[in-house]
């Protein structure tokens, strides 16, 4: 039996290696040189708002590094998209490459700011332009601030997102074999992300949606967990939809922060999929234990009041199996624009209704046939699509 696990071990962390060490890009945030293009190149342009708990990096065109800092920093990047962008990739150049807006996910500036105060008014003048609507991200494991500033940027433009993006950077290591250090990591941030969605709400923010990936749900239900403590679970009424994808979390402990957060007023959509390869990796460093975001009885979530949507049978980006949610985006869109306009749970038939129509914008994102199962607090639908492509 140790044989038989310890081989399951390798092989799981040689295919990580692998697909991690395809890419072959650089840490580089910021170009030595931006090539001039028309603007007709250009698909689109978005302010990143970012907290982070990453120290500064060594190199200044890195911008913030992999080690921890035990202050919290901000800042803004101005990014642009190439018109060449297919949904749910992120066209990103490699080291060495001129940063061409035309073909790569640019950052042309980035602006640093000295104080929480001077964030908070650039963030406050940007929620109020945007109606008053903001996203925060939380990236996952394996995470380098390159990858999760092109990632979030990446969401907003699939997406069509029209508020403000915030990127909620923790001190990911950004290797694979940081995964001990990078679960200290997001567990060393949860105050810093609860302070931020506060100053997210205190900038004027009318509804603050969450979207947290992998090991960064982790962060965001610790988060949470502490609003709750202080009797301000959803932000004085700001809380909007609450998306937890591929989470990262023991499913005991996940049970224990949404008894203590109580059942939801407003919607939390959880994206999980049985053949995650990386979340089969984490159970195993974690004892065998189940992690939520491979958990294959929806039901006894749903009973917590999250409404679970199982992509087990949906195609992925990675061979991981571990992004189907990320390099989806258009799911962003489906969710808050669609399903939840009115921000409520609304009646079982309300629900079936609104994640009938999901369903269908799943397929049309993924390209092909699949049976999505979607269990809600109220009941289980089980929808097979087909490819719209």
């Amino acid at each position: 039996m140790f044989r038989n696990m310890s081989a399951r071990w390798f092989g799981m962390v040689a295919l990580a290696l692998f697909v991690t060490g395809c890419a072959g890009q650089t840490r580089e945030l910021i170009a030595n040189r931006i090539v001039d293009v028309p603007a007709n190149a250009i698909a689109g342009e978005h302010e990143i708002f970012i907290a982070t708990t990453r120290a500064k990096a060594a190199n200044p065109k890195e911008v913030f590094s992999g080690s921890r800092s035990a202050t919290v920093s901000f800042a803004e990047v101005n990014m642009t998209v190439p018109a060449i962008h297919k949904t749910g990739e992120i066209e990103r150049r490699s080291g060495g490459q001129s940063a061409d807006p035309s073909k790569y996910f640019t950052a042309h500036k980035v602006t640093t700011f000295d104080s929480a105060g001077g964030f908070s008014k650039a963030l406050r003048e940007d929620i109020a332009k945007r109606g008053g609507r903001a996203l925060v991200f939380v990236h996952g494991y394996n995470t380098s601030f390159d990858s999760a500033v092109y990632r979030l940027t990446q969401i907003a433009h699939d997406a069509g997102y029209s508020g403000t993006p915030v990127l909620f950077s923790w001190a990911s290591g950004g290797r694979v074999v940081d995964y001990v250090y990078d679960n200290n990591s997001a567990t060393a941030a949860r105050d810093a992300l609860e302070q931020t969605l506060r100053m997210v709400a205190q900038s004027g923010a009318k509804r603050i949606d969450i979207i947290a990936h992998s090991m960064g749900t982790w962060a965001a239900m610790e988060a949470l967990r502490q609003l709750a403590i202080t009797n301000d679970r959803d932000l004085n009424g700001r809380l909007g939809d609450v998306v937890l994808a591929s989470p990262d979390i023991d499913v005991d402990v996940f049970k224990s922060q949404m008894r203590r957060y109580g059942k939801p007023d407003k919607p939390f959509f959880l994206f999980l999929s049985t053949n995650d390869r990386a979340l089969d990796l984490s159970r195993i460093i974690a004892g065998n234990k189940p992690r939520v975001g491979g958990y294959e009885n929806a039901a006894d979530l749903a009973t917590l009041g999250v409404t679970v949507i199982d992509l087990s049978n949906a195609s992925a980006g990675d061979r991981l199996n571990h992004t189907k949610f990320a390099d989806n985006p258009v799911l962003v869109r489906l969710l808050g624009e669609k399903l939840l306009e009115d921000g409520s749970l609304g009646t079982g038939e309300q629900v079936g209704d609104r994640l009938g129509t999901f369903a269908g914008g799943i397929t049309q994102a993924i390209g092909s046939a699949a049976e999505i199962v979607i269990t809600t607090p109220f009941e289980v639908l089980n929808v097979v699509v087909a490819g719209a492509r």
